[in-house]
């Protein structure tokens, strides 16, 4: 079994450098121009744009069982879906993460398996920390299946300001624990669906880190061959 690895050697994703290099450009033409009061805020949108597409290193300790936070963010609920929803038909818990423009935007694997299902869906814009966010907006769905045939679904949602949906593996892939899998320029949602029976970690409203904070485990008897 092969682990499709995505190592970004860089401390900034890769879809944020055109406008890096675009904001440097013109920051640096209108300064050449004595146009002080243009390339002052187009500098400070540079900047900002440095600080938001940042891509922090982050290292994980493998606990057994332990589903991580897929985003950084804060938990904006956790509901119990005994009859499912209309993206799962399946009894599960669905956790929502609210990624605010000041929250590190790269989202990464909660645990590692095989995604055997991504499905596209466009759609509209409201702000992602409503409800209706989760239905309406533009959103990718990606199925992950363990080692143990367990199916754990995560949906990158775009926000009132997003409209780009970065995904970076492919159905097929092997993936790990921690690692990088996409992004969602500025402000945006992501979900978890998990086995009803895992036991859960966290709680509503507290603020987690992708590949850092424990939000559930497996129940022991998923984790037997």
């Amino acid at each position: 079994m092969s682990y499709k690895k995505i190592n970004n050697k860089l401390p900034l994703a890769r879809e944020g450098i055109p406008f890096i290099l675009i904001g440097i450009a013109l920051t640096s033409i209108l300064f050449i121009l004595n146009w002080k009061l243009l390339a002052i805020p187009i500098a400070v949108a540079t900047l900002f744009s440095i600080y938001f597409f940042r891509d922090p290193k982050r290292t994980h300790v493998d606990k057994e069982r332990a589903i991580f936070a897929p985003a950084d963010g804060r938990v904006l609920s956790i509901e119990n879906l005994d009859n499912g929803d209309y993206r799962l038909k399946d009894k599960a818990i669905k956790i929502s993460i609210f990624m605010s423009i000041f929250n590190s935007h790269i989202n990464r694997i909660p645990i590692k398996g095989k995604i055997s299902q991504l499905s596209y869906h466009p759609g509209k814009f409201f702000s992602a920390n409503r409800d209706k966010a989760s239905v309406y907006n533009e959103h990718n769905i990606v199925t992950l299946e363990t080692d143990n045939k367990k199916k754990i679904i995560f949906v990158q949602i775009a926000g009132l300001i997003a409209r780009r949906i970065a995904c970076w593996v492919k159905k097929g892939d092997y993936v790990e624990t921690g690692q990088r899998f996409g992004l969602i320029r500025f402000g945006s949602r992501l979900e978890v669906y998990l086995p009803p029976d895992c036991e859960i970690k966290v709680k509503k409203g507290e603020k987690v880190k992708a590949s850092q904070t424990i939000i559930g485990y497996l129940s022991e008897t998923e984790n037997k061959k």
